[in-house]
């Protein structure tokens, strides 16, 4: 069995797309793909929030307050066109990045203490609004100031005041610290990346194990040594379950030393949840990827070893990828929890154990019903990968 298996390691050594998928990627690509989008991220917010937005007024006159509290803002500069119809062309060419139109009753609406409109042209086609967000910041000082000099003609002491203008105040006490509230969101996507990088390695080489050597014609040799086809599948499966397993690792391993070299580097709510992550977490993380990469070695194996060629494979191997996708976004819904029943779903038990590790909230005794239910399932694939290699008329399809 062990001949087989260094014989397969070695074939896939030599591959070139082996090693980018299973050492190139995991080390390098992923964690410099994803530092490089954070600090992108990061720094189009912040340039976003502070940008000078270019904006023109309609009717100013009618409300000067307003459009001397949008002239003082340094965030926003003032552009002169010569009439509203002129507005749709003037964003189309970026000379503005919204306008605002105040009709001529608006003063005399106020005045009469009814509520005025002023009408907000800008591009929505944006995935993040900040434009209207850092419109409506001064309009809400201006309503904020309206609302105390209406309330003021009443006399009305500093208690009934906030009375007036907030009768239900909310007072916010979360029971959750920052590292749990980043963690939630962060949590998500981190085994996504690494069940997703553990499948992708071993794909491509469960696709030449298998099928790849019926296309060579040398699957007919391996059958006629002197082995049981235990044995050669226990091989092949091994092969794949090394390299899933191996790339996954090395992730996490990448992952571990950019925390380590550049976490004292992030500021903010984000460092203290980068800082309370350890060396045990990350060793909790790699343990669950066992049998995770177990499952996998052995859905491909099975795959592989139906298709009558590589193409056949590749087509039958590509949908893996989304149905790996459906039980990581199932941990992301609201009300799924880790619990005893979601520890004993394959796939998604792993992606909620991984969110509560990065938030700090881990159950310890659910690791190892985790483990236990992964290694179980990950057996019980593997024996139907032995009976379906047993079978004739599976492996002599063509």
């Amino acid at each position: 069995m062990w001949i087989i298996y260094l014989k397969e390691m070695l074939e896939l050594a030599r591959d070139r797309k082996t090693f980018i998928f299973t050492v190139f990627i995991p080390i390098f690509a992923m964690p410099l793909i994803f530092a490089g989008f954070g600090y992108l991220s990061s720094s189009l917010f912040k340039q976003a929030r502070q940008a000078e937005l270019t904006y023109a007024i309609f009717g100013a006159q009618y409300a000067p307050e307003l459009a001397a509290r949008f002239a003082a803002d340094k965030g926003f500069k003032a552009v002169a066109l010569v009439e509203p119809a002129a507005i749709r062309d003037a964003i189309g060419d970026e000379r503005i990045k919204f306008a605002l139109v105040i009709p001529p009753d608006f003063a005399a609406a106020l005045g009469a203490q009814q509520q005025g409109s002023i009408a907000l042209h800008y591009n929505s086609a944006v995935t993040v609004d900040v434009t209207r967000k850092r419109v409506m910041s001064v309009i809400e000082e201006q309503n904020a100031s309206l609302r105390e000099q209406a309330l003021s003609a009443l006399k009305l002491s500093q208690q009934q005041l906030r009375f007036a203008l907030d009768p239900i105040r909310l007072e916010d006490h979360s029971t959750a610290d920052k590292r749990e509230q980043i963690g939630a969101l962060v949590g998500g996507f981190l085994p996504y990346i690494l069940l997703m990088v553990c499948l992708m390695a071993a794909m491509y080489p469960a696709i030449d194990t298998g099928a790849g050597e019926k296309e060579r014609g040398t699957l007919e040799t391996l059958l006629l040594a002197p082995l049981p086809r235990g044995a050669i599948v226990l091989a092949k499966f091994f092969v794949l379950f090394t390299i899933g397993l191996t790339s996954a690792l090395l992730m996490v391993a990448s992952m571990g030393t950019l925390l380590f070299f550049f976490g004292p580097m992030i500021e903010g709510d984000m460092a203290l949840m980068v800082r309370a992550i350890g060396a045990a977490d990350l060793a909790m993380v790699a343990l669950m990827l066992l049998p995770t990469a177990a499952i996998f070695a052995a859905i491909l194996l099975s795959i592989s070893i139906y298709a009558k060629s590589y193409k056949e494979a590749s087509g039958l191997i590509s949908p893996l990828a989304i149905v790996t996708i459906l039980p990581t976004l199932v941990a992301m819904l609201p009300g799924v929890e880790l619990n005893w029943m979601w520890a004993m779903v394959p796939l998604t038990n792993v992606s909620l154990a991984m969110k509560e590790l990065v938030k700090g909230t881990m159950d310890y005794r659910m690791f190892s019903v985790i483990l236990l239910s992964s290694s179980l399932i990950a057996g019980a694939l593997l024996l139907l990968c032995r009976w379906w290699f047993n079978r004739e008329q599976v492996l002599f399809r063509n």
